[in-house]
This record gives C-alpha cells, sequence and structure tokens, in this order.
C-alpha cells in the first residue's frame, strides 16, 4: 500500500508539471492535482507509522501547494505560512539541536546572500519572504545534523526548490520564469519523498484483519 501511495504521487506530480507548470491561471482542478502528490506522502507517512511531525510537515506542504495554485495574494501569504509551519514541524521532527559551524555557515551566507540578490525585488512581501527563509534555512540546519543521507539529501533538495522558486518569482520572466518553475517541481517532489523515506520504519505495520485479537 506504501509503494502504491508513493506511485501514485510521482504520478500525479508528472502530471501536474506536465499540465498546469507555466499556466497564468491554475483550475480548481489543478489545484487538486498539484496538492495530491504530496498529500499522498502523507497518506504514506501515516500508514507507514512515520512520526506526527513528519506527518504533519507532509500535510502542512500538501495545503501550502493547494493555497499556492490559488488566486490572490492572501492564498499566497497564507501558503507560504503553510510551508513555513511545515519547515517547523520537520525541524522539531528532526530535533532541534545546535549545528556545527560547517553546517551553519553555509546556510547563514546562504540567507544573507538573499538580501543582495532577492530582498530587493520582493515588494510588498518582503517581511514574509526574509520570514521564511529564515524558517527554510532552519530545516536544513537541523535536517543536516542527523546521519540520515536520504534525510540531507532531501532537505537539500527542499531548499533548491525554493530557490528556483523564488528566481521564477521575482527575478526571471517569460521562458527563462517557466523552465525554472518546470525544474523546481521535480526537485521539490523529490525532496518531500527523501524526507518522508528517511523515516519510514524498516517494516511498516500490518493492519490486523477484521475480528482479530491482540495476543
Amino acid at each position: 500500500m506504501i509503494k502504491g501511495f508513493v506511485a501514485l504521487s510521482a504520478l500525479f506530480a508528472v502530471a501536474y508539471d506536465a499540465l498546469y507548470v507555466g499556466n497564468a491561471q491554475i483550475p480548481l482542478s489543478g489545484a487538486l492535482v498539484k496538492t495530491l502528490p504530496v498529500a499522498l506522502l502523507a497518506l504514506a507517512g501515516l500508514w507507514a507509522g512515520a512520526p506526527r511531525a513528519i506527518i504533519a510537515g507532509l500535510a502542512l506542504g500538501g495545503s501550502g501547494d493547494f493555497l499556492l495554485a490559488r488566486p490572490g495574494e492572501g492564498a499566497f501569504l497564507a501558503g507560504m505560512a503553510a510551508f513555513a509551519a511545515g519547515h517547523l514541524a520537520y525541524a522539531a521532527g528532526f530535533g532541534l539541536r545546535r549545528p556545527p559551524l560547517a553546517v551553519a555557515l553555509p546556510l547563514v551566507l546562504l540567507a544573507l546572500s538573499t538580501e543582495v540578490w532577492l530582498a530587493p525585488h520582493t515588494g510588498a512581501l518582503l517581511w514574509p519572504v526574509r520570514a521564511y527563509v529564515l524558517v527554510i534555512c532552519l530545516m536544513a540546519a537541523m535536517a543536516l545534523t542527523r546521519p540520515e543521507p536520504l534525510l540531507r539529501a532531501g532537505a537539500l533538495f527542499f531548499v533548491l526548490s525554493d530557490l528556483l522558486l523564488a528566481l521564477a518569482l521575482f527575478r526571471a520572466d517569460g521562458q527563462t520564469a517557466l523552465w525554472l518553475s518546470q525544474a523546481l517541481w521535480p526537485c521539490y517532489w523529490l525532496g518531500q519523498a527523501l524526507i518522508l523515506a528517511a523515516f519510514l520504519p524498516a517494516k511498516p505495520p500490518l493492519a490486523l484483519p477484521s475480528g482479530a485479537r491482540k495476543a
């Protein structure tokens, strides 16, 4: 069942990237298609018994996907807030601890660099964008303090997807923005999937048949 959820998730991710990325206005059906990839990953995590914080992070990511696909600045800000809450859930699930300098310094430099190439172009969204940058860097720092290669790779793919999104939204236009948008979606899905994979139990619990009694 878990493999089925993940396979459907990947299928809907490919469908969204092929059918809706680059559309000026995404219909409700497109928003639902965009929501399903990460929502299905959340269901896979729930079925497998993944930690609650990881399931919450995925569920909030799916909510953010839906909101970002809806029109209006209010929906955009709500989507950013959902993703920020998801990053905080992930950070809590990874375990809050002081990262070593080798981990913290590159992320601090990345966050500071956005003041040069991103912040001046965000207009009224300046402070929400700044807050989001800090939160995703916190999530990445907590992931990189852990030993799981899948988790570290997932967090880095997530950060890469948001960098591509920032460029597509605030710095690029036309065909370049389209290419960036098409590239970010596989990175985003892979990031979420790898984070989940890092927390899947080796042997997921099996549901008891109806009427069965515990020994």
